[in-house]
């Protein structure tokens, strides 16, 4: 039997894939119920003579009340709230798309008596304790261990998962059905499947569906060998091979499908396996091993190929993706990324970060997209970007702070100089304030809507009170210049510090009753404050403000010289001759550095093959100076 089911995918990014041990799965190499007793021996507490010893990891059974510490540590909200690291994650509370309607502080919230929601937490049993009367290891098997609201979890009671008819929903005094997360529990709702259930059953919300499932098939896989004497459980068929009962094993593999693997689920695997009791739960490294276990008709259709692949917003080290979801007759269960070539990343979202990156480096990504059973589609379109070099000494060609004033009483200005060859949208920068030597940056300022600076042109930030040059002001804001000369001020990009005045790790003066002016050489940004790259002047002396001089401008060049041609340029290359080796840098309209390639005296060819249409800077820099010149291509 096949069914088809439509994705619902969760919209969490994964920044890594899991951590399995080298062979961990060797043994794993069948198909069917075999692939099933394999996994079996590869994740339970016995040394089987079948698995070669240097692979085998063998189970720690440890204490029930070992959880509690594992809860406290492990067990917290690091994915849906911004401040959740310091909450217990409760699948029966949890609010996945806005606030929680209750949190648990970690060890200090554990229950305890309750009569209501949102009073502690404490141990729920996916699979009730009452079915394998209590004993070990089942009793204290993290894997199946969750915390939960304690009035739901008696809530839940002993309950099978499944479908609920919000017509056949159950009343208990003291708390609301459905949960204030919206879990309920209620008569069986059948939605076509193979055998009919009348009981009464429990629903978590879509989120967590996944989650319980893969709960489920770890735990008729890891007690293989005693699950067919716990049949009097409506979810159990007494069997060792299938072992879940139909309709759930249908509703366990829908839930499975829907609710592909989260990063929540890879981190409590790792942290299971590596800081408690040493196994793993196979069907979250391997999702594909559920229907090919349970599946009797084979899903040999491959989902559709990725369309509409973009990488942008480069740090110096990482570079987010995003796209159009893939189709598949059953369902996509996740993608592959390929980075240059090389499969280096997994995720069951439409966007992603890929991190670990090499600054001014470009990558090019491609995707395929994968399904339960391990069927891929061909490979997406390509598209290439090129990290940032913001955090190294130099810098890239950007935005920069061209004049500081700090005067007598609140005469407190900046001013910030775009040369980048084009406008500056001014939405994705920020400046930050960190006083007496702070290691925090305690303000933030953010430009105000739609606010740009032209090419060659300055923007003028100034206290309210502030009574210097003040025709030349474009905004004021008290907060950011509240500063003193000690007070470091720092240039953010997308939140990655690119310039800054001051040092954000001493309170010594550097700009007391002084106005600073960067000096014309300077043509780019640095994240390490270097007061000869200033010029100074007097206290309140205001004579530049409203302009800056550069003159490293485009067109311009210092002790070297190189001609570029043909400029307009039709073709994939572009010929550059100078009078010394030279690196190469390619700048969009944007200051965007789109890629970089050296140039000898003997080799005098640059490629543009990858370049789309449009203008260009191309900076040529020598041992000696640089020369930064437009180019168009056509």
């Amino acid at each position: 039997m096949k069914h088809f089911y439509t994705l619902f995918i969760a919209l969490i990014t994964l920044t890594a894939s899991a951590q399995v041990p080298a062979g961990y799965y060797d043994y794993a190499t069948g198909t069917g119920y075999t692939l099933k007793t394999q996994l079996f021996r590869i994740i339970n507490s016995t040394d089987d003579p079948q698995i070669n010893n240097t692979i085998e990891e063998i189970q720690t059974v440890e204490s029930y009340n070992s959880l509690d510490g594992f809860n406290s540590t492990y067990e917290r909200d690091f994915y849906y709230e911004t401040n959740g690291s310091n909450t217990i994650l409760d699948m029966y509370s949890e609010n996945p798309t806005g606030n929680d309607p209750y949190n648990f502080t970690p060890g200090a919230d554990e229950c305890g008596n309750f009569n209501a929601e949102g009073v502690c937490y404490n141990k729920e049993h996916v699979i009730p304790q009452s079915v394998f009367s209590s004993q070990t290891p089942m009793y204290s098997d993290a894997h199946h261990l969750i915390p939960t609201d304690g009035r739901v979890n008696g809530f839940r009671s002993n309950y099978p998962f499944g479908n609920v008819d919000d017509n056949q929903l159950i009343s208990q005094s003291g708390i609301s059905n459905p949960t204030q997360n919206g879990s309920k529990v209620g008569g069986y709702e059948d939605l076509g499947y193979p055998i009919d259930y009348s009981g009464t059953v429990f629903e978590p919300i879509d989120e967590f569906k996944g989650d319980i499932a893969r709960i489920y098939f770890y735990f008729v896989t890891r007690y293989e060998n005693q699950v067919s004497n716990w049949s009097s459980y409506p979810m159990f068929n007494g069997t060792s091979d299938q072992a879940i009962a139909e309709p759930f094993l249908s509703v366990l593999i829908d839930w499975h499908l829907n609710d592909p693997v989260s990063q929540k689920e890879i981190d409590r695997n790792n942290n299971i396996f590596y800081n408690h009791q040493n196994n793993r739960n196979p069907f979250v490294d391997h999702p594909e091993y559920v229907l090919q276990i349970w599946s009797t008709t084979p899903d040999t259709e491959a989902p559709s190929d990725v369309i509409d692949l973009v990488a942008s917003n480069p740090t110096d080290n990482s570079i987010d993706l995003s796209w159009t979801a893939a189709t598949d007759n059953i369902a996509v269960a996740s993608y592959d990324i390929y980075v240059d070539g090389v499969n280096t990343f997994n995720t069951s979202s439409t966007t992603f970060t890929a991190t670990g990156l090499t600054a001014d480096t470009n990558y090019c990504f491609t995707l395929k997209a994968k399904d339960a059973s391990g069927n891929e589609s061909n490979f997406s379109n390509e598209d290439c970007e090129m990290t940032t070099n913001n955090g190294s000494s130099g810098g890239d060609i950007d935005i920069f702070f061209s004049e500081y004033i700090e005067g007598s009483g609140t005469n407190k200005v900046l001013e910030i100089a775009n040369f980048t060859g084009a406008t500056v949208d001014m939405s994705i920068y920020t400046l930050k304030l960190s006083t007496n030597g702070n290691a925090n940056w305690s303000t933030t300022y953010t430009f105000p809507n739609n606010t740009s600076i032209n090419n060659e042109d300055v923007y003028v930030i100034a206290n309210g009170g502030s009574t210097v040059c003040t025709s030349e002001y474009d905004n004021l804001n008290n907060d950011i210049t509240s500063f003193n000369g000690n007070d470091a001020i720092g240039l953010f990009k997308n939140d990655v510090l690119i310039d800054i005045l001051g040092d954000f790790n001493s309170s010594a003066n550097y700009a007391q009753n002084t106005t600073l002016v960067r000096k014309p050489t300077v043509d780019r940004p640095t994240t390490t404050f270097d007061i000869n790259e200033w010029n100074s002047f007097a206290s309140n002396n205001c004579d530049d403000l409203g302009s800056h001089i550069q003159t490293l401008g485009v067109d311009e060049f210092t002790t070297f010289e190189f001609i570029m041609y043909p400029n307009p340029a039709n073709g994939d290359e572009v010929t550059i001759i100078s009078n010394q080796d030279i690196e190469v840098e390619v700048y969009d309209i944007l200051g965007k550095k789109v890629t970089v390639q050296s140039i000898s005296t003997d080799q005098q060819k640059l490629d543009i093959s990858r370049l789309s249409k449009g203008m260009y800077i191309i900076r040529c820099n020598a041992s000696n100076g640089s020369i930064t010149k437009k180019l168009i291509k056509q």
